[in-house]
């Protein structure tokens, strides 16, 4: 087999591997994260009450590209919840499908996370 038949072989591979949904989040939520470190975090996040403060939290905890990851589902969020279609949604925050989808989907069955977070974004609109 020659060189380009072998990266041929080991990007198949490869390529199978990925299409294989990772088990280590299935049907797991937040009830099952229930430990002390996540408590912590917890009484952190609701603790700080200062943007600055919880800017810096974020900025150490997060990569910058996981906080753009964060923000841009919460902004699908809010345009699911205003009746955006799918293709405005990903062309307006370039979010893929998927993401999309797996937002809806929290948005309808999910535990109210996202909707707690677009009420309080409702409430900051209003005293703009």
């Amino acid at each position: 087999m020659d060189v380009y038949g072998r990266f041929d072989e080991t990007r198949t591979r490869v390529l199978r591997l990925q299409a294989v949904p990772s088990p280590k989040d299935e049907g797991k939520d937040m009830k099952d994260l229930q430990n002390s470190e996540l408590d912590n975090l917890l009484t952190v996040l609701t603790r700080l009450n200062e943007r600055e403060d919880i800017s810096l939290l974020l900025d150490d905890l997060f990569t910058i590209r996981e906080i753009q990851e964060i923000t841009q589902r919460l902004e699908v969020a809010r345009m699911l919840s205003e009746g955006k279609s799918y293709a405005t949604i990903i062309k307006k925050t370039c979010a893929s499908a998927t993401t999309v989808a797996r937002v809806s989907k929290c948005l309808s069955y999910g535990s109210g996370g996202y909707a707690r977070a677009l009420e309080a974004l409702k409430e900051k609109e209003a005293y703009v």
